[in-house]
Parts: structure tokens; C-alpha cells; sequence
């Protein structure tokens, strides 16, 4: 594959207790069994229980592998029209896994394929699961013309579907367009807002610091009957942390625990220790996680990565030691994503070698690391100048199987664009591409910056025409549907 920009030919090649942690210093193989009696006992239905856990590795590797091999061949034929009698398990399970990966243009050309099958039969599930996709995705444009589709389909909107619209807009900022949809429920027979639907409305209220609409919210909820249960309560409480607005996230845990119908739960305790462990207030960050200790609230592998983070941003790297050897005591293992703060906590603070160290011991104790873990690792050799161990780590991802993403690339094209490799940037770029990675706004301001930085004017003009395509793509796609 070749893209000429600006005169340059570039290819793309394959290539837990209540005390607070940190306020002072064998496998059994299952038993050998004759071939002849195993046969045998596998075609009656009064085995034991313990042995439908034996099951035959071969045989279950070789089911993951026709199946991932078939959710490829879904993913390679989406873009075709011909293709009219596919396997309904591959395509299904293809749809399910793009969704999941938030992968928007494979999701919308796979979901177009499927309405082509002749065994297809539209479903409210469906299109609320890729609304809710889209919402996450940032594309409210989208979403309102898949609602489009789905009513020319003759289906009759759910609650499930409208709250996942509700989501699209409220997420991408358009506030307006959310009560709207809400308004719209409340007109058809059986689809009333509830109290997930509220949450939501609330939820993406104080994300966008509209603090004044949440009070409007409750008192319509008030006025219908719903009452808050502990997800509302816990979405006020975790937008007024993130506004750092500490006296009135303490009110909604005042009213939370006066109401009758929900209590605080570890959802509300990784708030308040986000809140101000986020704000660098990190004594009232562990006053509060032992005042949910004393209400008999018990923190999870998310409470301690919260800590982690909050303590190495301050610099008190003894005390993630510190944390990190309390999990060890109390059986938390260390997850991808306490690795991922390790490793992103050394990498902002320029500790190279610390961040090296805990990358090499993350893969001696087999954490297999992702690309939040190669994100980290670059930006911080290209915040060093570190360009040959950037080169260094494509090499680990090239001969991994870690599924790479758009922010993965971005990272890796802003650390060639900022070393002045134009040419790697650009082979990269085509590689993203290749690889069903489209490029954001992101990516384009990356490469226009390197470029304009060496005076490539031409190349410049190129990306901005691609960026207007790439925003009317997702438009194409969801009409051929």
C-alpha cells in the first residue's frame, strides 16, 4: 500500500483489614484415567461434576481458533456486498467483539453486512448495544442516524434503546438533545424514563460541570416517583470529586446514606478517594478510606491503583511501595492496570529506570503487558530523547500479539514526529490504517504539526483533506447500511 505526500512514496511493511495501609512506615494435575473408561464415561449422563471441569486443551484451543480465525473472515468481508449467506455465530460474535473494542467503523460495516444476510431479523438488544458504542465513541451524528435506520426498520424503540440514545448525545456534550430524547420517552406507550435513564442524564450532567441541570433532574424524578438508588447517588458524588466541589460531594453522601433505598458501596469509596487523591489532598484521601472502613466497606483492586496514582503523583513513591506490598499481604494481585500506574507514574516523573524495572518484573510474573503499557513507555524515551528505545519497544509490539489502538499510534506517531523521522511517522500512519486504527483529530494534529515544523506545506494540505473525509466516512457507511 503507497501514499504519496508531499513527493514522498511511503510503504507500509508487516513488520483487607481496617487499619489504613499506608499511615506509617501449588497446582494439582487432575488424575490420570484409562482412554477406554474416559470414551465410555463421556457418553453417559451420570458423570461426577468435578469432571466436566477436565476438559481437553487441545480440543478447546482448537475451538478458539476457528473462531477467532472466522470473526477475521467476517472483519475481511464487511466491506464486501456479495456476501449474503455467512456463518450467523462468526457474524454475530464479529459484531459483538468490535463493539466491545469500541472499533465504531468495523462495528457499523460489520452491523451493514448483517442486515444483508437473509436470515436477519432486526433487534431493539442490537442497536441499543451499537448506540451505546457510539456514545462512548464520541459520535452523536452517528447514533441519531442508526436510531433513523432502526425506525425505518418498523422496531418500536425500548427503554434500552432510548436511554442508549439519551447516553450518545449526553456523552458528546449535547446536553439538549439528551433531555429532548427523555422527553421524547415520556410520549411513548411503555417507555418511560426510569431510574437508569436518569442516572445516565445525571451522569453526563456533571461531566460537563452542568451542575444546575442535575438539580432540575432530581426534582422531575422526585415529581414522577423514581427514587435515586445507589448509581445515581454514586454519579453525583464521582462529577462533583472530578469538579473537585469536596462540601457538595459530601452533602450527596449525607443524603445518600439518609435514603433509604441505597447505601454506600466501594463505587463511592473509590470516588472520594479519586476526589482527593487527585486534588494532592492525600490526608483527606486516607481519612476517607478509613471512614468507609469503619462502615464496613471494603476496598478493591481499583481503590489501591487510585492510591498508587494519587501517591506517585505526589511523589511519595514509599508509599506505593507501601500499598503494593499491602495488596501482596491481603491476596490483591497486581492487575494490568496497577502495572499500567506503575509504570505511567516513573514515566511522567522522567525515573527511567524505575519505570524499566517495574516493565521487566510485570513480565517475570507474567502480566502480559497492552498498549496502555507501550503508550506510557513511549511517551516517556520520547519526553528523554530516547528515540533508539522507542525503536526498542516497536520491536516487543511487533512480535506480540497486543492488539494496538488509535491512542497507541498516536503516541508512537507523535514521538517519531517530535525526533523528525517523517518517514517512520508516515510508515506508521499507513500501518494504523492497515490495521482498522482510524486516525482522530489527534493523529492529524500530530502528523500537521511535524509537518508543518519542517515547512511541508503540501503534505499539510493532504492531511486536512483526509481529516474532512474521515469525518463524513462514518456518514457513508451507516447510509449503506
Amino acid at each position: 500500500m503507497v501514499l504519496s505526500v508531499s513527493g514522498m512514496m511511503l510503504r507500509w511493511s508487516s513488520s483487607i483489614s481496617s487499619a489504613t495501609p499506608f499511615t506509617s512506615s501449588t497446582n494439582r494435575s487432575p488424575p490420570k484415567t484409562r482412554r477406554g473408561f474416559r470414551v465410555e464415561s463421556l457418553k453417559r449422563s451420570s458423570k461426577p461434576a468435578s469432571a466436566e471441569l477436565v476438559k481437553d486443551p487441545n480440543k478447546d484451543l482448537s475451538r478458539i481458533l476457528r473462531t477467532e480465525a472466522a470473526i477475521r473472515g467476517v472483519h475481511n468481508k464487511a466491506k464486501s456486498s456479495s456476501h449474503k449467506q455467512l456463518w450467523p455465530k462468526a457474524l454475530l460474535e464479529s459484531l459483538d467483539d468490535a463493539i466491545k473494542r469500541c472499533r465504531s467503523h468495523s462495528a457499523l460495516e460489520i452491523f451493514a453486512l448483517l442486515r444483508k444476510q437473509y436470515w436477519y431479523q432486526p433487534r431493539c438488544r442490537t442497536y441499543a448495544k451499537l448506540l451505546m458504542m457510539l456514545g462512548k465513541c464520541r459520535q452523536p451524528e452517528e447514533a441519531s442516524l442508526l436510531f433513523e435506520i432502526m425506525l425505518s426498520e418498523g422496531l418500536k424503540p425500548t427503554v434500552d434503546v432510548y436511554t442508549a440514545l439519551v447516553s450518545a448525545y449526553g456523552q458528546s456534550g449535547l446536553l439538549d438533545q439528551a433531555f429532548s430524547t427523555v422527553e421524547d420517552m415520556k410520549s411513548v406507550v411503555d417507555c418511560e424514563p426510569d431510574v437508569y435513564t436518569y442516572s445516565i442524564l445525571i451522569r453526563c450532567c456533571a461531566k460537563f460541570r452542568r451542575f444546575d441541570l442535575i438539580e432540575h433532574v432530581l426534582a422531575e424524578m422526585s415529581y414522577l416517583g423514581i427514587k435515586c438508588n445507589c448509581v445515581t447517588y454514586n454519579s453525583i458524588i464521582d462529577g462533583y470529586g472530578k469538579a473537585s466541589m469536596f462540601e457538595q460531594m459530601d452533602d450527596a453522601l449525607n443524603d445518600m446514606i439518609e435514603n433509604g433505598n441505597s447505601h454506600p458501596d466501594v463505587f463511592t469509596l473509590n470516588s472520594f478517594v479519586g476526589a482527593y487523591g487527585n486534588a494532592g489532598q492525600i490526608d483527606k484521601m486516607e481519612k476517607w478510606y478509613d471512614e468507609f472502613q469503619l462502615m464496613g466497606i471494603k476496598p478493591d483492586i481499583t481503590t489501591f491503583n487510585t492510591m498508587i496514582k494519587s501517591y506517585g503523583k505526589a511523589g511519595m513513591y514509599e508509599k506505593m511501595k507501601t500499598v503494593m506490598d499491602f495488596m501482596e499481604k491481603r491476596f490483591f494481585t497486581p492487575t494490568i492496570v496497577t502495572y499500567n500506574t506503575v509504570i505511567e507514574v516513573f514515566g511522567k516523573a522522567g525515573e527511567i529506570e524505575k519505570m524499566d524495572q517495574h516493565f521487566l518484573k510485570m513480565k517475570h510474573l507474567g502480566v502480559k503487558p497492552n498498549s496502555i503499557t507501550y503508550c506510557s513507555l513511549v511517551s516517556a524515551y520520547s519526553k528523554v530523547g530516547c528515540i533508539d528505545k522507542v525503536d526498542s519497544i516497536m520491536r516487543h509490539v511487533e512480535n506480540s500479539d497486543v492488539v494496538l489502538d488509535t491512542p497507541f499510534f498516536n503516541c508512537i506517531i507523535s514521538a517519531y514526529g517530535q525526533a523528525g523521522n517523517l518517514k517512520k511517522m508516515g510508515e506508521l500512519f499507513l500501518a494504523m490504517r492497515e490495521r482498522k486504527c482510524e486516525p482522530d483529530n489527534i493523529t492529524f494534529a500530530c502528523m500537521i504539526q511535524s509537518y508543518n515544523t519542517q515547512g511541508m506545506t503540501e503534505a499539510v494540505q493532504n492531511l486536512e483533506n483526509m481529516m474532512i473525509s474521515a469525518k463524513s466516512s462514518l456518514g457513508t457507511k451507516l447510509i449503506g447500511c
